[in-house]
């Protein structure tokens, strides 16, 4: 049997016919588990595409999460990404039973935001610590291998005040290392500054970026970002799913959980735009998402990009993009487009 992206397809005595996006026509178990990016300075090798567990414990249950789960791995994926506010954290209980159902958590990277859980919000020494030690006890494991410091809580502690907290939490080995999620640019240079006193370093940062949102990353948070050497993990890739090219209209968009978010894409832009990307999934027989995540990897610093799944379909769409080499003038397209 042959296999191709981690799933078989034909007996060896008939062809191949192997998707245009494939990086590498190989034979064997995933394709993805030879494909690693290095996750700033962390040390941690990670698949360039992270599987965000946001819909599971919300719209989808255990069993079908898993299943989400299973074909990222199929595929090589090995980076997983919650939140404790997440389905209230569900999420975390969901995605610590498949790992250790799997035997799989010294395979998977592990990526925690924090800061956001109702009974442990924002990032003083107090919560932080007890927010991190509650998120260990749901997914069931002693560590985090990155930890995700959410700052977009309005009583937001000095950033010198979290770094010394989470400088605890690495001596006493609960994370590996940080991430920033709505850490502003000036907030990123004091942490930096910080770090070279001996405080932890911001190795990741998580922005809501997407062809969307091609404006999020540029200015001052891209001459941070590349001159400090972060990677740069987007949220929100798909922009809650308008980028699939599923949604064109109101009426679409009522039956989905993100109604609302998607409603506000249905414009003229959002037309337009889903308009290039429809020319350049014909062109190279890919669906859109695949286009969305290659466009990020066309941009200066993406690492890799946090995507939320509900079906496993989904993550063979977004697998794709992984592979998926834009040319010059795709992404000049887009941009266009995107204006």
């Amino acid at each position: 049997m042959e296999w191709t992206w981690g799933r078989a397809v034909r007996p060896p005595e008939a062809p191949l016919v192997e998707h245009p996006s494939a990086p590498i026509p190989v034979q064997g178990p995933g394709i993805g588990a030879g494909v690693r990016e290095p996750l700033g300075e962390t040390g941690l090798e990670i698949f360039p595409l992270i599987l965000g567990g946001g819909e599971f414990g919300w719209t989808i249950d255990q069993r079908a999460s898993e299943a989400v789960l299973d074909r990222y791995a199929e595929h090589g994926g090995n980076a997983v990404h919650t939140a404790d506010r997440f389905g209230g954290g569900r999420s975390e209980h969901i995605i610590g039973h498949w790992m250790r159902s799997r035997g799989l958590r010294d395979d998977i990277v592990l990526a925690v935001r924090v800061g956001g859980h109702p009974d442990h919000p924002g990032l003083g020494s107090i919560d932080l610590v007890r927010a991190v030690e509650a998120s260990l006890e749901r997914i069931g494991t002693d560590r985090i291998d990155v930890l995700y410091l959410d700052a977009t809580s309005h009583d937001a502690p000095p950033i010198e005040d979290a770094l010394a907290t989470a400088e605890w939490l690495v001596e006493s080995g609960k994370i590996r290392a940080l991430g920033a999620f709505g850490f502003t640019p000036a907030q990123l240079v004091e942490a930096r500054i910080l770090a070279s006193a001996g405080y932890p370093r911001i190795e990741a940062v998580d922005v809501a970026y997407n062809l969307m949102r091609p404006r999020v990353l540029e200015g001052d948070l891209r001459l941070v970002v590349s001159a400090q050497g972060i990677a740069v993990t987007p949220s929100h890739p798909l922009e809650h799913g308008f980028l699939t090219g599923k949604h064109r209209s109101r009426a679409e968009a009522a039956k989905s959980a993100r109604g609302a978010q998607l409603s506000e894409r249905i414009n003229r832009r959002g037309a337009r735009l889903l308009k290039a990307m429809d020319e350049i999934a014909v062109e190279l027989g890919v669906p859109h998402a695949a286009i969305a995540i290659a466009w990020l990897h066309a941009q200066r610093g993406i690492v890799a990009p946090i995507a939320n799944a509900f079906d496993p379909e989904h993550v063979d769409e977004m697998v794709q993009g992984v592979g998926l080499t834009l040319s010059r003038a795709h992404v000049t397209e887009l941009a266009r487009a995107a204006a």
